[in-house]
């Protein structure tokens, strides 16, 4: 048996075969880093391309969404001009009621102004009927 410093073939064949292991163990640690590094590309180049779609979804969404407010605008508009139309109308039948309770009051003034020569009698019988 040699153990005085000097390797016998056992010895050798097992540094061979840790060397072995060790270069294994390295090459395995080398391909997970590059899977890892793939995955991280992939990933990438997904967030990216998704980035692209989100945008490009989120531009024909905002697009819609003012044809949508464009079209309500004008619906808007057509019912306020109608108001605005309407609220004329209004206005301009209250002043020609206003003259028709005006002519009215003075007609009625009118009817019950008595004449002058009326006798007391009569002004008595017109303050009984009240105009």
């Amino acid at each position: 048996m040699m153990l005085e410093g000097k390797s016998g073939p056992y010895f050798s064949s097992l540094d061979s075969s840790i060397d072995i292991l060790k270069k294994r163990a390295q090459e395995l640690i080398e391909n997970i880093n590059e899977s890892r590094q793939k995955d991280h590309a992939l990933m990438t180049n997904f967030r990216d391309s998704l980035k692209i779609k989100v945008s490009d979804l989120t531009e024909k969404l905002e697009e819609r969404m003012y044809q949508i407010y464009n079209h309500h605008n004008k619906i808007i508009q057509e019912k306020l001009q109608e108001f605005t139309q309407k609220m004329a109308k209004i206005s301009h039948l209250e002043t020609e009621l206003k003259q028709v309770c005006h002519t009215v009051e003075t007609v009625y003034k009118d009817l019950c102004v008595q004449p002058e020569a009326t006798t007391l009698e009569e002004e008595q019988i017109h303050k009984d009927g009240e105009c």
